[in-house]
C-alpha cells in the first residue's frame, strides 16, 4: 500500500514533461554571477578582491556565522566586479562577478568519477569537509546542512529519510539525479549513516517515479538498513513535515523540526553533493537544473554552474518563445517570478519555469463562497480564508495567533479556490510583516 500524509494535499497537473530527458552538461558561462547569500541565514564575507585570479572550487566568501555557509568558484578565472545584482528575490544582492577564463582547460574539463565506495574518513571529518565546501540543502530550503548535522546531546536521532519526492509540478532534476547516479546517493546515504551513528534510512520516492523506485530496490535488495518507500501521488508530499507524517507516521510538533522525532531529512540532491565533498573533495559549485515549459522547443535537465546567467539556460532549450508571460524560479506551485533573465542560478535553484500568456493568465478574484475547500487542502490543517481576511485588514496579531507562522506556503490552497481569491499572495505577505514587527521587538 502506498504511503501518503492524512491531513489535505491536492494533485496538481503533473506535466513531467522533461522526466525521459537525460541530464546534459551546460557548458561554462563567459561571466558567472556568484551571490554570496545562497542559504538560509547570514550572508557569506567576501575574501576576494577585483581583478584577482580564481580558480574552481576556490573559497571566494568565508561564512558569516554558524548559520552560513562558504561559497566556492564555479569557475577558473578573473574577479571583475563585487556589486549588487537581481536575484531570483526581486532585489539586488550582493554578488561576487567572475569573468571566465577560455584558455583554462579546468572549465571544460567534465570527467564522471568512478564510483567511491570505502568511507575512510572520522565522523568529525565528514562533518567538517560538509561545513568546508558549503553544503546546503538543495531541495529548495537551502539550510546549511552542517548546522542540521549537528545533533544536541539530548536529541536522540532514529532515522535518516530522503527525500526523493519531487511533488513540484514540472521539475525533474531530482528524478533524474535518481536515475543516474543511484549508487552514488547510495553511497553518501551510508556516509551520513556512519556519521550520524544509525542504522535505518527512508528513501521516500512518489509513485510517479516508478523507474527510479525499481532502481533503488534492485540496488538495495541486500542491504537491511536501507528501504525504498513508495509514495501516494500527492502534493505537498515533500515537504519535511508530510513526509516524516507518511514514512513513519510521527508528527512533527508545531513550529518544530523532524530533529524533534528522531529524523533527520535530507534531499537526494543534497546526499549526492555530500558524496562528491566527502568522496572527492568537491565543493558545492554546480547542479542539476530543469528548464522547461509548454512552450519551450527543447526542455531539459541540465547539470548548471552556479552563478549561471538564467538566459543561457533559456538559449540552450532553444530560446523565449514570444508568448512568454513569466518565468518561474522552481515549479508552479511554490516557485516565484525572476525581475529579469540576467539573474543567476544559486544552490538553491532547481527548476526554470517558462510560462506562457495563456497559462500565467490570472482569473478575476471574487468574493469568498465559504466552501471550505481551502480549509480542506491545507496539510498543516490551518485556514487559510481567515488568515487571508486578517492581513487584508492589517489584524497581524491575531494572524499570528492563528497560526499563520505555521504555513509551509505550499499553494494549495489558491489552486483550489474557485473565487480565484490570491489566498497565498496574501499569507506569505502577513508572514512577512510579522516577521519584521517581531525582528524590531527583540531590537528594543
Amino acid at each position: 500500500m502506498l504511503k501518503t500524509f492524512p491531513k489535505g494535499g491536492i494533485h496538481p497537473h503533473e506535466n513531467k514533461i522533461t522526466a525521459s530527458k537525460p541530464i546534459k552538461r551546460l557548458n561554462p558561462p563567459k561571466v558567472v554571477y556568484v551571490p554570496i547569500s545562497q542559504h538560509i541565514g547570514i550572508p557569506s564575507e567576501i575574501i576576494v578582491e577585483r581583478k584577482e585570479k580564481v580558480t574552481i572550487g576556490q573559497i571566494i566568501a568565508k561564512s558569516g556565522g554558524y548559520v552560513s555557509s562558504n561559497i566556492h568558484s564555479p569557475v577558473a578565472g578573473t574577479v571583475t566586479k563585487l556589486d549588487k545584482f537581481f536575484d531570483s528575490s526581486g532585489y539586488k544582492k550582493q554578488c561576487i562577478v567572475i569573468r571566465t577564463d577560455q584558455k583554462d582547460q579546468s572549465n571544460f574539463e567534465f570527467i564522471d568519477k568512478p564510483l567511491k565506495t570505502d568511507i575512510q574518513l572520522s565522523k568529525k571529518d565528514i562533518l567538517q569537509l560538509i561545513t568546508d565546501y558549503g553544503i546546503v540543502g538543495l531541495g529548495g530550503a537551502t539550510f546549511p546542512s552542517h548546522v542540521k548535522l549537528n545533533i544536541k546531546k539530548d536529541k536522540h536521532i532514529d532515522c535518516l529519510i530522503i527525500n526523493g519526492v519531487e511533488c513540484e509540478p514540472y521539475l525533474t532534476a531530482d528524478h533524474r539525479l535518481m536515475l543516474e547516479k543511484a549508487e552514488e546517493i547510495l553511497v553518501g546515504i551510508e556516509i551520513l549513516m556512519f556519521a550520524l551513528h544509525i542504522d535505518k534510512a527512508i528513501i521516500g520516492i512518489e509513485n510517479n517515479k516508478k523507474n527510479a523506485i525499481a532502481n533503488f530496490k534492485e540496488l538495495t535488495k541486500n542491504n537491511d538498513k536501507i528501504k525504498v518507500a513508495a509514495l501516494e501521488i500527492k502534493y505537498p508530499q515533500g515537504s519535511e513535515k508530510q513526509l516524516v507524517r507518511a514514512l513513519l507516521k510521527r508528527e512533527v510538533p508545531k513550529n518544530g523540526l523532524p530533529l524533534d522525532v528522531g529524523v533527520i531529512v535530507h534531499n537526494v540532491g543534497t546526499i549526492f553533493a555530500i558524496y562528491e565533498a566527502v568522496q572527492y573533495n568537491k565543493p558545492l559549485t554546480e547542479r542539476v537544473v530543469t528548464v522547461t515549459g509548454k512552450t519551450i522547443k527543447d526542455p531539459s535537465n541540465f547539470w548548471v554552474k552556479i552563478g549561471t546567467p538564467v538566459i543561457d539556460l533559456i538559449n540552450e532549450v532553444g530560446g523565449l518563445p514570444e508568448d512568454t508571460r513569466k518565468i518561474l524560479n522552481g515549479g508552479p506551485m511554490m516557485g516565484k517570478a525572476i525581475k529579469n533573465t540576467d539573474v543567476p542560478v544559486a544552490k538553491g535553484t532547481s527548476g526554470i519555469l517558462v510560462i506562457s500568456e495563456e497559462e500565467a493568465e490570472r482569473k478575476k478574484c471574487t468574493n469568498c463562497i465559504r466552501c471550505s475547500e481551502c480549509v480542506f487542502v491545507c496539510p498543516m490543517g490551518l485556514e487559510p480564508y481567515l488568515l487571508m481576511n486578517l492581513t487584508e485588514k492589517k489584524m497581524y496579531e491575531a494572524a499570528l495567533n492563528e497560526d499563520i507562522t505555521t504555513c509551509i506556503e505550499c499553494g494549495s490552497c489558491s489552486y483550489v479556490c474557485p473565487s480565484h481569491r490570491p489566498l497565498l499572495d496574501y499569507i506569505r505577505f502577513g508572514k512577512s510583516i510579522i516577521k519584521t514587527l517581531e525582528i524590531a521587538k527583540d531590537k528594543k
